[in-house]
């Protein structure tokens, strides 16, 4: 068979591929995980029962955006990453922000805080478990994250893996927030960073053997 025969065959009924395609594949992927995120963190842990009067305090709002932010920030680079030959751009800027702000943030309360207060600020009261709550409400959606990925052509697979778990990452702070009654900045820049960074290399990690195509 000649190659032109060949080419010919292979492209016998293909269809261009719908606009979008793989935003909608992460939207609906994700969607659910975050669904049954929410849930998860509702039954395990509950929301929090003041959070009506949080609501009118920034440091609930330094959490949300933060996490918000870093979500939109590895939704970008996920999608990105899940086609071959696109290129990350800005992404690891975009990425990169909202952690140093949220680092200068806790470093100057730290510096205003009277020494006295300055370890009770970064441990808080859930220091133990916080960044393992965040891993655990962020499993839903990291397997969300690999399942859209799988069945997309990433090349990058550690990479991929990796932005995926920074993804469910960021998008379980942003649920496990609603939560956490944690009121202090240097309590969130080390213990919710280090729960996103938990599934951000678990991906690392996974995407080798997950993602391979």
């Amino acid at each position: 068979m000649k190659t032109d025969d060949l080419i010919s065959l292979l492209a016998t009924g293909a269809a261009p591929v719908p606009t979008n395609a793989v935003g909608r594949r992460f939207a609906v992927a994700l969607s659910c995980g975050f669904l049954v995120a929410v849930l998860l963190m509702a039954v395990t842990f509950g929301v929090r029962a003041d959070l009506a009067q949080a609501m009118s305090e920034w440091i609930l709002w330094l959490k949300l955006t933060f996490a918000g932010s870093l979500a939109l920030a590895g939704f970008i680079s996920t999608e990105r990453l899940a086609r071959p030959g696109v290129h990350l751009g800005g992404v690891a800027a975009a990425l990169a922000v909202p952690v140093l702000l949220l680092w200068l943030i806790a470093a100057t309360v730290l510096i205003v805080a009277a020494p006295a207060q300055r370890a009770d600020l970064i441990l808080g009261n859930t220091w133990k478990t916080c960044a393992f709550n965040i891993a655990l409400i962020s499993l839903p959606l990291f397997a969300a994250s690999l399942w859209a990925m799988k069945g997309l052509a990433p090349t990058r697979l550690a990479l991929a893996g990796a932005s995926a778990g920074l993804l469910a990452g960021a998008l379980g702070t942003l649920v496990y927030a609603l939560h956490c009654p944690e009121s202090g900045a240097p309590f969130v820049a080390v213990w919710y960073v280090l729960g996103i960074t938990i599934p951000t290399l678990t991906g690392a990690l996974l995407g080798p053997r997950v993602l391979r195509w």
